[in-house]
């Protein structure tokens, strides 16, 4: 039996009569007796008393339109979903981000969620060098990672610059200068995030380099925990611009450029290719696009 062949009996049924479901259907009469018969041969029982005029159900018929009824309404359904999907009214946006990147997403996130406030955002905390990785394994549709993947099986699209700063407490002897040497800084107690990355190394390599002291006092496993500490005028850091804007703009930490350590890196958002996003996997990547400098 098909989901027609259903949709045919339910009418039937209903109007009790096999020429006012064939107006109803915009079908021929002859039309549905042959749906109804094969329906018959599928199910192996009669549906209709072929003895009444008015289209009597017989017992198999009763039973079966009871079901025909749930599995069109579930028919319905689905398309009403497909429809809410496409209209954005339901759905759900998967990306990776690790600590880093997830800065860069908070205003898109915002004004996505404005825009789209049926759509719900899950941000799942990964690790850059797996993010390639769980797109092309489809465990995320999305990722945001801080360089440009080579693997041709991932698309990305550059959407944020970042630069490395130094952090400082506001009364820090360096929060009113704009910018110091590389050399100021043999002095300074740092505090440092303990997994490795490609800033850490630079930033190594840099002091090195100039031959300055690179004093790592503290390690912490966190950019919040860094700055917290940060505030507390316990030492200095040199985090992604990205990760201390919201506490730059209140003051609660002062950024200094460090004339040697020009490091800046893209963002990207980065998806499957030769896939098709679902639709509030688009509706986020365009806005994203939208929101660029």
């Amino acid at each position: 039996m098909d989901i027609n062949q259903l949709e045919v009996l339910v009418t039937v049924a209903k109007e009790k009569s096999f020429s006012r479901a064939a107006d109803i259907l915009g079908r021929t009469q002859p039309a549905i007796s042959q749906a109804i018969r094969r329906l018959e041969t599928d199910v192996g029982e009669k549906l209709f008393d072929r003895s009444s005029k008015d289209g009597t159900l017989t017992s198999a018929g009763n039973v079966l339109v009871e079901y025909a009824k749930q599995m069109l309404n579930l028919r319905k359904d689905a398309q009403s979903a497909i429809r809410e999907l496409k209209d954005l009214h339901h759905g759900k946006v998967t990306i990776s981000a690790n600590e880093h990147t997830v800065f860069y997403l908070l205003p898109v996130i915002r004004v996505f969620r404005q825009r789209h406030p049926y759509i719900k955002v899950e941000v799942k905390r990964g690790v850059a060098s797996r993010i390639p990785t769980e797109i092309i394994g489809r465990e995320v549709e999305l990722g945001v990672i801080s360089f440009k993947p080579h693997d041709e099986s991932v698309k990305s699209v550059a959407v944020e610059a970042d630069e490395l700063v130094m952090i400082v407490a506001p009364k820090h002897q360096f929060a009113g200068r704009g910018e110091v040497s590389i050399r100021d800084l043999g002095g300074e107690n740092f505090v440092a995030h303990n997994a490795p990355s490609p800033y850490r190394d630079s930033v190594i390599e840099m002091f090195e380099k100039y031959s300055v002291p690179l004093n790592i006092t503290v390690e912490l496993p966190s950019l919040e925990a860094i700055k917290r500490l940060v505030e507390s005028g316990a030492g200095v850091a040199l985090v992604p611009k990205l990760t201390a804007q919201a506490e730059l703009e209140q003051g609660t930490l002062a950024g200094v450029a460090v004339k040697e350590l020009r490091l800046e890196r893209r963002l990207h958002i980065i998806y499957r290719r030769n896939t098709v996003l679902s639709h509030a996997a688009q509706a986020f990547l365009d806005t994203a696009k939208g929101l660029q400098g």
